[in-house]
Formats: C-alpha cells, structure tokens, sequence
C-alpha cells in the first residue's frame, strides 16, 4: 500500500500472473475485519483499488489480501498482510 502512513486515502497494488479469486480486508489493531475492499474473481494483470479511511480513526490496521487460483486439479492460496499506519 502506498503511501504508508497515510491520510485519508492509500492505493493497494497488486498483480496477477493468472485470474484468480481476491479477497482483500482491513483488519484493526484487535483484528477484527472493519472493511472488505474487495472480493471477486480478478483477471490476470496489474490492479490498484483504493481505500479511504475518511470515516475510521488514525492508528494501525492490516490489510490482508489471500488469492486463490486453481491450478491443473489443485487449488493454490496465497496469503499476504501488511501494516498500514493512518495518521490523522
């Protein structure tokens, strides 16, 4: 994500050498989920989305982004997380 810190907005980038099903979420200090950013099937290539944290109160939180993509008969999960510092 950049930028980190950031205030109130930071773009995600990421990228895909296949489709694959994404799921990305905002996760606070304590972990609980506060926001799915998203969750459907991407196609392969570069991406960015966009989080903007306007309505949520600085501090840490994760996003966490997990691709699962089939590969032949096997399903491969990638699982990612970052810190993400929003300063106010």
């Amino acid at each position: 994500a950049y930028p980190n810190p950031f205030n109130p907005s930071t773009t995600i980038n990421f990228g895909l050498p296949e489709d694959a099903d994404v799921v990305i979420k905002i996760y606070d200090l304590i972990g609980r989920e506060i926001k799915t950013i998203i969750n459907e099937n991407v196609q392969a290539g570069y991406h960015h989305v966009t989080w903007n944290a306007y309505d949520y109160s600085s501090g840490i939180y994760f996003i966490q982004m997990v691709v699962l993509h089939k590969n032949n008969s096997q399903f491969n999960k990638f699982i990612n997380t970052q810190k993400l510092m929003l300063v106010k």
